[in-house]
């Protein structure tokens, strides 16, 4: 009803959630981390906050092979088709990433997500962009699956924008825990792309430094087992910050993992919810010269609780609804931190 009545009073959403049912139908085995229940927890949280209702939803529709072409070859694209299973068997692909009989609509479908969301945005249709997409992209190789992930949702999105729009400047900004080491073989060397990725380096897939250091347009930050909100917020004052004044990018993509907040059990970085709030604020604060064009998209986030939590938060931001409750008590506690130890 409320989308029908934006439509009919010509007014422009804000913020768009582009999901799809097929994304419940990955399913990668009982115990497996990366569970359908996790864009159900997300969605419930959304609700109970009231956030819900102030999104405007899509359905995703499946990338086309020339779209998935512009980041995976063929060959590998044909590999994946290869590999998928019978129903109600499984397709391991190495020890954490694996494929049911419906895996591989749900990646096509997660990249055809972020595609609909960019031309949303770059036409003008919204403000920004929530992609709620599974399985995940970020560790996939332009030829290579891994980590969960089969299909670079990020990396698709990102040259979608290139072709279609003759965007010049994408920034893809990656706060999983994990390292984005599918989106950096993806992009390193492009001038076109900067890639500003936060993760714990003792952790999977485990940085090069290297990469970083012979490409400019990679800032890898390393952000130690242990550390907390302080550590991680000054490093993106004075890493991020400062890259995305420089670069001016026209789009921003985010690869929005959730896994280090301090309840899952994956990392040891040691978030909490209030912190991707900031760090939706101070993103979206960054860049004036994408005139606010962000495209967030699922990534990792595996303890239910916290993840629907942190990504509310998130989107409570995006929403420009403000300053979230969680991020008003914690950023008292911090302040009263910084004070004790002064």
């Amino acid at each position: 009803m409320r989308a029908w009545l934006q439509r009919l009073l010509g007014k422009k959403p804000s913020t768009i959630w582009v999901s799809h049912p097929i994304f419940l139908q990955h399913e990668p085995g009982r115990n497996h981390p990366e569970a359908p229940a996790r864009i159900s927890a997300i969605s419930a949280e959304l609700q109970q906050q009231g956030i819900w209702r102030k999104l405007w939803r899509l359905e995703a529709e499946e990338a086309d092979e020339r779209q998935l072409a512009l980041v995976h070859p063929s060959k590998y694209l044909n590999y994946l088709e290869a590999r998928q299973p019978q129903n109600g068997k499984i397709a391991r692909i190495d020890d954490d990433t694996v494929m049911s009989s419906h895996s591989l609509s749900a990646a096509r479908c997660g990249a055809g997500a972020v595609i609909k969301a960019v031309d949303r945005v770059m036409q003008g249709k919204a403000d920004n962009a929530f992609c709620a997409v599974r399985p995940p992209g970020h560790h996939a190789e332009s030829d290579r699956a891994g980590g969960f992930c089969l299909i670079n949702n990020v990396a698709v999105g990102a040259m979608h924008a290139i072709a279609q729009y003759r965007v010049q400047r994408v920034a893809v900004i990656d706060f999983d825990v994990h390292h984005a080491n599918g989106t950096e073989e993806i992009f390193k060397g492009d001038p076109r792309v900067l890639l500003l990725n936060s993760c714990e380096p003792d952790l999977y897939p485990f940085p090069k430094p290297e990469i970083a250091a012979e490409h400019d347009n990679i800032v890898n930050t390393l952000l130690e087992s242990g550390s907390g909100s302080l550590e991680m917020r000054r490093a993106v004052r004075e890493q991020w910050l400062p890259r995305l004044a420089q670069f001016k990018p026209e789009l921003i993509l985010l690869s929005a993992g959730f896994d280090a907040h301090r309840d899952d059990e994956i990392g040891r970085l040691n978030w909490h919810e209030a912190d991707y709030a900031w760090l939706t604020h101070q993103i979206m604060q960054a860049a004036p010269a994408c005139a606010g064009r962000i495209v967030s998209v699922l990534e990792g986030g595996y303890h239910l609780e916290s993840l629907s939590k942190s990504a509310a938060a998130h989107l409570y931001v995006l929403c420009g609804m403000g300053k979230p409750e969680c991020a008003v008590k914690y950023d008292r506690y911090l302040k009263a931190q910084k004070e004790v130890t002064a």
